[in-house]
């Protein structure tokens, strides 16, 4: 057993350590990052969405799932406004680094990475991904307060997003059954040959970026330490809150447990200064998101010890 999980564990390290290295030595530049990182976001994460929602099995499983995930983390974005005064002067995005998680830039890999396929960890991330493209990017906004996000602005925000437009194309043709049609044709091996080649890249280029970006800041130390801690006993609450209720109501799935394990182990969105102008509270948000990282690798071996046994 300790075999398989240094199987799993052992390659998710080696290639964060490449990324710090990539780093220090400067193999490439932040423009160069800027360009592995638009190939990821706009070439092979949306093509590794379509792939999982494609592929995946719609039922009454899924939407009790979306339900509750979505539950989850509103639940979990309204803790964040009351905490806000633990980390002060930094408690403006606080409830952002409390809530969703980085499904397409870090859960899909590891999930992968566990299982061997990704698919199965669709199930588990519609409703973060909607939650993150509607509630979440919401909220974020008016924190802002440099543009109100009406309905048009938010849908026209999705429409442009090659993820979002990824994940919603696989959600189409797979719950109307093209997926499996497809698949089970005589083109079925092309068309998966295809995706294959484009999506085996991902994993090890998304731990390349991630390593890459870890950033330690010794000064926000005590407001870093207490968002982790936050959001991790959150995401702990709010993984044994949904999983009772999952499981309550459908035939427990161990593939599901993983994928929801994998999810609450993930930190933020990534997306938050994207979206945001976070102006001086950029390192802190920086310095936070590269703590939880750390702690999902953590996470992920253990997480590992549960998938082999």
């Amino acid at each position: 057993m300790i075999l398989s999980v240094l199987e799993m564990v052992i390659p998710v390290l080696l290639m964060l350590g490449i990324g710090c290295w990539c780093n220090r030595s400067q193999i490439f530049d932040m423009s160069g990052l800027a360009g592995i990182k638009s190939v990821i976001s706009n070439v092979l994460l949306p093509v590794v969405l379509f792939n999982a929602f494609f592929t995946a099995e719609y039922s009454v499983t899924v939407v009790i799932l979306f339900a509750a995930v979505y539950a989850g983390f509103a639940a979990a974005l309204a803790a964040g406004f009351a905490f806000r005064p633990l980390v002060r002067p930094f408690g403006k995005f606080l409830p952002f680094l409390l809530t969703s998680a980085e499904g397409g830039m870090l859960g899909y890999a590891l999930y992968g990475l566990l299982t061997g396929e990704q698919s199965g960890f669709a199930a588990a991330d519609l409703g973060q991904t909607v939650f993150a493209y509607t509630a979440f990017l919401g909220a974020l906004k008016a924190v802002d307060g440099r543009e109100a996000l009406t309905p048009k602005k938010m849908a026209l925000i999705m429409v442009k997003n090659r993820c979002f437009m990824g994940m919603l194309l696989g959600i189409v043709l797979g719950a109307a059954g093209v997926g499996s049609l497809v698949l089970g044709s005589s083109i079925g091996g092309l068309v998966t040959g295809i995706i294959s080649m484009i999506t085996t890249p991902t994993s090890a280029l998304v731990l390349l970026v991630v390593g890459y970006e870890l950033n330690l800041k010794k000064e926000l130390l005590r407001p870093v330490l207490v968002t982790v801690a936050l959001r991790l006993v959150l995401m702990g609450i709010i993984l044994a809150g949904v999983s009772f209720v999952v499981f309550w109501l459908v035939p427990p799935s161990k593939e599901l447990m993983l994928a929801l394990m994998v999810m609450y182990s993930l930190p933020a969105p990534f997306i938050i200064p994207l979206f945001a102008d976070v102006g001086e509270d950029a390192e802190y948000i920086s310095t936070s998101l590269s703590v939880h990282t750390l702690c999902t690798m953590a996470l992920f071996a253990a997480i590992a010890v549960y998938a082999v046994s």
